[in-house]
C-alpha cells in the first residue's frame, strides 16, 4: 500500500509541475480595410517571455511598422479604434511595450517574422480593453529621429515613429 501511495504522490507532483510550465497561447487575425485576412499572429508565453510569430501575405513590399496597440478594437477603414501603442508604463517611443521590430515584406507580398519579448504577457494583452496588432504602411523609426527635426521631434514621431497609416489590424484573443 505504501508503494502505491508513493507512486500516486509522485504522479501528482509531476502533473502539478507540468501544469505550472504549460504555455499560455493566443492569436490575432489581421484584416485590411476591405476585410481581407492579410496576416496571422500566434502568441506563446513561456517563462515570462512572449513569442510573437507573424505570417503575412498580400502586402506592399518593404519594411512596415509592426506594433501591439492598446485597445482590442479594429474598426476599418483606418483602425484608429485600436488607439496608440501598448504602453502600460507610459514610457517614450521605442520603449513602448508594444514596439516590435519592423516587418520586412518581400517582393511577392509575403512576410514571416518571430520575435521574443519580455515587455508584455498574455494576461497584459487580454486585460481590460484587450489589445490589437497593427501593420503600418511605413517603417517605424524606433526613435532614431530624422534630421528634419533640428530642435525637437514632433508629437507624431514621438508616439508612432512615423510608421504612417494602418494597413491591417487584428484583435488578440486566447
Amino acid at each position: 500500500m505504501k508503494i502505491i501511495t508513493a507512486a500516486a504522490a509522485t504522479s501528482l507532483a509531476f502533473a502539478a509541475s507540468v501544469t505550472a510550465v504549460a504555455a499560455q497561447t493566443g492569436n490575432a487575425e489581421l484584416r485590411n480595410a476591405d476585410g481581407d485576412v492579410v496576416a496571422n499572429v500566434s502568441l506563446v508565453e513561456e517563462d515570462g517571455k512572449l513569442r510573437v510569430t507573424v505570417t503575412a501575405r498580400d502586402l506592399p513590399s518593404g519594411f512596415h511598422g509592426f506594433h501591439i496597440h492598446a485597445v482590442g478594437e479594429c474598426e476599418p477603414p483606418d483602425f484608429d479604434s485600436a488607439e496608440g501603442h501598448f504602453n502600460p508604463e507610459g514610457v517614450d517611443h521605442a520603449d513602448h511595450a508594444g514596439d516590435l521590430p519592423n516587418l520586412l515584406v518581400m517582393d511577392d507580398g509575403t512576410a514571416e517574422m518571430s520575435v521574443l519579448t519580455d515587455r508584455a504577457t498574455m494576461d497584459d494583452l487580454l486585460a481590460d480593453d484587450g489589445s490589437a496588432f497593427i501593420i503600418h504602411a511605413e517603417p517605424d523609426n524606433h526613435a532614431h529621429i530624422p534630421e528634419r527635426y533640428a530642435d525637437e521631434p514632433d508629437e507624431e514621431t514621438l508616439e508612432t515613429g512615423d510608421a504612417g497609416d494602418r494597413l491591417a489590424c487584428g484583435v488578440v484573443s486566447d
